[in-house]
């Protein structure tokens, strides 16, 4: 055996390698198998398991297991789910459990001075064994270090997701889920540029819904979302897959359509939208206009003017009105 191996299945050399691992780990299941294997080897014991408590289930569930083939796997989560089972009755209870030939011990870590269970784990021998005192304060620091791995693992997902879901809101409509203003602008820098280089076309369109103050007044606040969210969704299912679908705030939405067919974008959305049901006993329309890089605007601002303005010409020749710039 190297002195490497030597080392690490001593308690001392277990925990120096456990610590290693959990320092500088970068996946949880590898920084468990370094830390509770070496654990395992420095007592002698054939097999280990740990059960973690997710919050959104009833019970602790074994999520990690060295040493069981699966049917041994199988056999202890059948076995674990009897709340009696050391596995389980630790993590619920949050107490030690020695038993014959299995110690098991509960996962706790605390935050702002309040404890948190995880779960538990559990070591197990192939025959009676009664483990000394410094084996149960080894294992015990083991399971410490096994609760730290867990949460800095959990936090960390966390962390990811909340980072993940600042970046999607920083992005996107809240109400709507399309793109926000800041999307918008970006995109469309990017479409002009590209259709200034390869010197072709980019239209965008912009919608207004029809009376939606009056909407807002005989719906409420409520009634006037469901109505946008109706709208977004309906041009988000009739735009092409190279458009860009945006609300820019209000009622106002806006497609950037590259290429020439914005005409003909912006007029599939308004038959889909006039064959929406009334709500609260009002049809609901949108007026169009639509503007073209580069004969109505040579950069974002003029472009988006241009729509505006055929939009509100559109407005007053009555709802569901199509108006393209004269360009």
């Amino acid at each position: 055996m190297a002195d490497a191996d030597i080392q690490r299945s001593t308690p001392l050399g277990s925990l120096v390698s456990g610590a290693a691992a959990l320092a500088r780990g970068t996946d949880l299941d590898q920084t468990l198998e370094s830390l509770v294997g070496t654990a395992a080897s420095a007592v002698g014991a054939s097999n280990a398991a740990i059960s973690l408590q997710d919050p959104d289930r009833p019970g602790p569930e074994l999520t990690f297991t060295i040493g069981l083939d699966e049917a041994g796997q199988a056999a202890l989560g059948r076995a674990a789910g009897d709340v009696a089972h050391p596995l389980t009755a630790a993590a619920i209870e949050r107490r030690e459990i020695v038993g014959p030939d299995a110690v098991a011990f509960p996962l706790i870590v605390s935050r702002n001075a309040i404890e948190q269970g995880l779960g538990a784990i559990t070591f197990a021998w192939p025959a009676a064994h009664a483990p000394a005192d410094d084996e149960v304060a080894f294992l015990r620091a083991v399971a410490d270090l096994v609760a730290v791995a867990v949460d800095r693992f959990r936090l960390t997902s966390t962390i990811a997701e909340r980072s993940e879901w600042f970046e999607r809101l920083a992005h996107t409509d809240p109400l709507t889920g399309l793109a926000n203003l800041r999307t918008f602008s970006r995109v469309l820098e990017l479409e002009l540029a590209r259709a200034g280089r390869q010197r072709s076309e980019v239209s965008v369109a912009v919608f207004d819904v029809d009376d939606f103050a009056a909407t807002n007044d005989a719906a409420g606040r409520e009634g006037g979302d469901d109505v946008l969210r109706s709208v977004a969704a309906v041009i988000a299912g009739a735009v092409r897959l190279v458009d860009t679908v945006a609300r820019l705030g209000g009622d106002e939405f806006v497609v950037i359509a590259p290429g020439s067919a914005g005409i003909t974008v912006a007029r599939r959305v308004l038959d889909d939208i006039g064959a929406l049901p009334e709500a609260n006993g009002r049809r609901i329309t949108v007026s169009a206009g639509v503007a073209r890089f580069p004969t109505d605007g040579t950069d974002a601002e003029s472009l988006v003017a241009a729509a505006r303005s055929a939009a509100a010409r559109a407005r007053t020749e009555g709802s569901g009105s199509l108006e393209a710039t004269p360009g």
